[in-house]
Order: structure tokens, then C-alpha cells, then sequence
């Protein structure tokens, strides 16, 4: 029986959701992790620990273990994990992304510049070190532009600047994200360096998939219906199928495909984000892992399949061609944190799953703990999720659903 190892964080979203997905293809699961108490409760008879932040100590430690359980596959459920996923398979010779490549697509300087440098149409840039004083930049920056931090994810630290004022603003504050960081967390470039880039209009989507030697197999394109014109970023809702013109999803596609091809991703999963501005597509970011929080839910397939039965039989060299994306629309929530303190209630749950289409709500954060907003945070409330015949059905359901919902937080 095949067995893979699954790296997991402290705080995934995703790891029952893995860990659910290898039972029922009947193969054995080893969960790696640096928190103990992640490992009990997932797996308590097969773990092994391990942390992301010395990427060579943790592949020895996946190398040494092998050598007693080989392993057919090697997954990263997060984007901290996946530098580790890609060096141990390439060390045990198991199907993955590369680690260049994985490099490439985690931080956001380099692949901006590997797009750039092929010719893809990409949004004009510049990389400054935190240790710079912002006032140069500001006085040369094309406005409006966009700050963001190298190497956080969930749109952290990304602020949009329309003058130089609100430049040095944004500039300040970002050094306030990082300096949050703990120190093991903010060594290296990618945390200590700055992105400025012009910010590019239109509508936002995200694009799920995975690689098969090099080739694209797109498994959905989700709408963010809300407008994310800053001066933060946050993502509230994803809808699928998408309800662009089948010639704007195909060079949606078409553009994702060029992407991956130039960060030279060959073999794993993929979460693209792009702006589309009539029928022209342009890469956010690219992630060489797949979709966070519990936002997989919406994406269903048929035959019966979740995104972590594709993600994983892909890993196991198994076909995922005859999968297409299951009929009707779906969509969720990432519920918003409407202000900071300390969260005391949510009140109205009853009534938000009542609504028509709607399936299911989770809170994700305990009452009495402190919760931030945007672009300090990185959690959202909770996920609300629904499904129906149409997109327009489903966003309707989740915006009602939501509008019934009271949240109480008491400063702080």
C-alpha cells in the first residue's frame, strides 16, 4: 500500500480535509508537523516532526524516514511547507514541483521579474529593502500603485497608495506587519524586502489547478464579486463558475498557462489570482500549492471527488483527466473581521442557515480572542458557504445569509 507524507502547519485549514481524502483511496498517511498537538489530533499512530523554517534539517528528517516507510508522494497542505515538499521529493525522486520553481512562485519580486523578462504582460515594479528610506521611492512611484510585503499570504500587508503621502503611510505600516513577525520568520529577503507595484483595474479571479507534466489542467475559475480596489485587499467571497465571457476565461486560462510554463512549474497544484480588465488577464500571484482556509469545499468533481482526492491522486502519479467540475454553482464566504478587539459573540446562525441554497457556516475563531483587521490580520471570522443552479443564486444566498449574522467585539 503506497503511503504518503503530508506537511501540515499549526494552523491549517486543510489537513482533515487531506488526511479524509487518503482514507478513502485506501492508502497509509504519515503526517509531518513541528506541533504536536496538530499531530495527535490528526493522525496520533503515524507522524513525524518536523518544522518548514530549515528546509535541509527537515528533508534530512523525511529522508531518514523513508529509508524505514518509503514513500510514493510527498504533499504540502500550505504555502510554508511547499520549499520542503519540493527539495524532499526531488530528493526521494517523487513527482512535484520543482524547488526553483517553487521558489519562483512564492515570492512575489522573482516571479514579477521571471514574467517580466519573458515578455509576459506584467505591471511595471520595483523591489526596495526595508532598511530604505521610503521618501525617494514615493517621489518616483507611478500612482496609484500597490505596496506588499514579499512572503505573507491572505493579501497582508498589501496597500494600495494613490499619492506620496499615503506612500510613506502604507511604507510605515508594512514595517509595523514585519516587525510582528517573530525573528524566525522574518530572516531572509523575502522578509525583509518591499514590493511596489502599479496597481492594475478590473475584476479579480482565482484560478485552481494542477500541473501534469507541464500542462495546465484547469479545474475551476472562482469570481470575487466584491470590488478589491483598496486601499486593502481583502477577499470576501468566491463564486464558481465563473460568469465571464468563455473568450475572457479562455485567455484567463491561456494566461495562467504561460505562467506556469515560465516559472517552470511541472507537476503539483496551483491558486492563481489575476486581474482581468476587459479581455486582457494579468498575473497577480501564483502559488505553487493549492487553494487556503476551507474555500476547497465549493470545488466538487465528478466522478465523486474533492479537490484533495485530485491533488493526491495526481501526487501518486494516478490520471485526473476524466475528472470535470461537478454541475451547478457554488460559492463562499470568507467572512471579514469588521473591526479589532476581542471577539464576545456571533449571534444569528440559525437565521443565516436558513436561507435558501445556504449549506453550511463555520466560525474558525473561539470566542475571546483577539481578532485584527486587514492589512494587520491574517484570519477571517469564518467560512459561509452555499450552492444552487447559478452563480447570481448563490451570491445572492451568501449576502443574505451574511446580512443575518451579528458579531460582537469588545475593544481591546
Amino acid at each position: 500500500m503506497p503511503r504518503i507524507l503530508l506537511l501540515v502547519s499549526r494552523t491549517s485549514y486543510r489537513a482533515q480535509a487531506f488526511v479524509a481524502a487518503a482514507r478513502r483511496m485506501d492508502v497509509e498517511i504519515t503526517v509531518g508537523s513541528n506541533h504536536s498537538s496538530t499531530l495527535a489530533d490528526l493522525a496520533p499512530d503515524a507522524t513525524i516532526t518536523l518544522g518548514a523554517g530549515d528546509v535541509g534539517r527537515a528533508v534530512a528528517t523525511i529522508r531518514r524516514f523513508a529509508e524505514e516507510y518509503p514513500l510514493a508522494a510527498v504533499v504540502a497542505a500550505e504555502d510554508d511547507f511547499a520549499p520542503v515538499a519540493a527539495e524532499a521529493s526531488r530528493a526521494l525522486g517523487l513527482r512535484c514541483h520543482g524547488p526553483q520553481a517553487v521558489r519562483y512562485a512564492r515570492n512575489k519580486a522573482l516571479m514579477r521579474e521571471q514574467l517580466a523578462v519573458a515578455g509576459e504582460r506584467s505591471p511595471w515594479f520595483h523591489v526596495a529593502s526595508i532598511d530604505d528610506h521610503p521618501t525617494e521611492f514615493a517621489a518616483e512611484a507611478r500612482y496609484p500603485c500597490v505596496l506588499k510585503p514579499l512572503a505573507l499570504s491572505a493579501s497582508r500587508g498589501v496597500i494600495r497608495a494613490d499619492t506620496p503621502e499615503e506612500f510613506i503611510l502604507a511604507w510605515t505600516r508594512i514595517l509595523g506587519i514585519l516587525e510582528r513577525q517573530d525573528a524566525s520568520r522574518r530572516s531572509g529577503p523575502a522578509r525583509s524586502e518591499i514590493l511596489i507595484e502599479e496597481y492594475l483595474p478590473g475584476r479579480e479571479v482565482a484560478v485552481e489547478g494542477i500541473v501534469v507534466d507541464g500542462a495546465l489542467k484547469a479545474l475551476a475559475i472562482m469570481d470575487k464579486p466584491d470590488p478589491l480596489e483598496g486601499p486593502y485587499f481583502e477577499e470576501t467571497m468566491l463564486v464558481t463558475p465563473s460568469r465571464l465571457p468563455e473568450g475572457v476565461q479562455a485567455e484567463v486560462i491561456s494566461t495562467v498557462q504561460r505562467a506556469v510554463t515560465i516559472l517552470g512549474l511541472v507537476d503539483g497544484p496551483i491558486h492563481a489570482e489575476l486581474r482581468v480588465d476587459g479581455t486582457e488577464a494579468s498575473v497577480l500571484e501564483i502559488a505553487p500549492r493549492s487553494i487556503g482556509g476551507r474555500c476547497s469545499t465549493i470545488l466538487r468533481f465528478e466522478p465523486e471527488a474533492t479537490l484533495e482526492d485530485l491533488i493526491l491522486r495526481h501526487s501518486l502519479g494516478l490520471p485526473i483527466g476524466d475528472y470535470t467540475r461537478a454541475e451547478g454553482a457554488t460559492g463562499v464566504m470568507m467572512m471579514p473581521i469588521p473591526r479589532p478587539g476581542i471577539l464576545r459573540e456571533v449571534s444569528g446562525t440559525e437565521a443565516a442557515l436558513e436561507v435558501p441554497d445556504v449549506e453550511g457556516l463555520e466560525i474558525t475563531i473561539p470566542v475571546g480572542q483577539a481578532v485584527e483587521t486587514l492589512p494587520e490580520g491574517n484570519r477571517y471570522l469564518g467560512f459561509l458557504f452555499a450552492s444552487g443552479e447559478t452563480p447570481a443564486a448563490v451570491e445572492a444566498s451568501i449576502r443574505e445569509a451574511h446580512a443575518r449574522l451579528r458579531v460582537t467585539i469588545e475593544p481591546s
